[in-house]
């Protein structure tokens, strides 16, 4: 009887992927309201990655000599800091995490032709964006000296920002929160609006998980849970492109 009543595995995973790519679309239509083109199922997972962010800047500015692997402009801001005399700030850390995170972008630029457009690119920058974050926890977890992390980290932040850019969906941008939050601010109530809102409260939300994880229990748990949002983003976005479209939204 059991046997019979099972539902079988491959059965039951396309009903739940397809629940999850109906979920994200519907999320979707929510952050881009009124727009039939509103970016399928990448709206909510940029917010994800927008979380990540925050949990990967908390591990990197926290435990790994005061720098940024998502932030760019703090990196440059500290560098100079560093320059000037600074004591509590590393300018060779600063200028690593810059010229890593160049290097994934550069590296992002070189393979997006590879792809025809941003949306399938998504997914394979994603996954080895993991790839690199599963480098950096096994890493932390073997007590390997700081620079290592720094290096992965920053370079799976240059694929993450080079992704979003080519993406160009609109107040989505998983890290640069300064114009964001000018426009959430200074115009006028509408959609754009709440993406913004959305932006800055769980880029936050990251950043404060992150913070207690890496400031209570260490790196090793911050990057564990990096790792299973990236991969969860990665294998959404690639069903989503490889022949499971999610439903349109009512």
């Amino acid at each position: 009887m059991c046997a019979v009543l099972a539902v079988p595995r491959p059965a039951a995973e396309t009903v739940s992927m397809d629940f999850l790519l109906g979920l994200l679309d519907r999320t979707a239509a929510l952050l881009f309201p009124g727009r039939r083109d509103h970016h399928g199922v990448l709206p909510p997972l940029l917010v994800v990655l927008t979380f990540v962010s925050g949990l990967v800047d908390a591990v990197s500015f926290l435990g790994l000599d005061h720098v940024f692997v998502a932030n760019m402009t703090g990196n440059m801001v500290f560098l100079a800091f560093a320059l000037a005399g600074a004591p509590e700030l590393s300018a060779s850390a600063s200028l690593l995490a810059v010229a890593c995170f160049v290097t994934g972008v550069l590296a992002a630029g070189r393979w997006a032709p590879r792809f025809g457009t941003p949306e399938r690119m998504f997914a394979p920058l994603v996954a080895a964006q993991a790839v690199l974050v599963a480098g950096a926890l096994a890493a932390g977890a073997a007590g390997t000296v700081s620079y290592v992390l720094i290096v992965l980290l920053a370079v799976g932040m240059g694929l993450q920002n080079a992704m979003v850019h080519r993406l160009g969906l609109p107040d989505l941008t998983t890290t640069v929160l300064t114009r964001t939050l000018t426009g959430l601010v200074a115009d006028p109530p509408g959609p754009s609006r709440v993406r913004r809102a959305v932006s800055v409260t769980v880029l936050v939300c990251g950043a404060l998980t992150g913070g207690a994880l890496q400031v209570h229990r260490g790196t090793v748990p911050v990057l564990i849970v990096a790792l299973i949002l990236l991969a969860a983003v990665a294998l959404a976005a690639g069903a989503a492109t490889t022949g499971r479209p999610a439903p349109a939204p009512p």
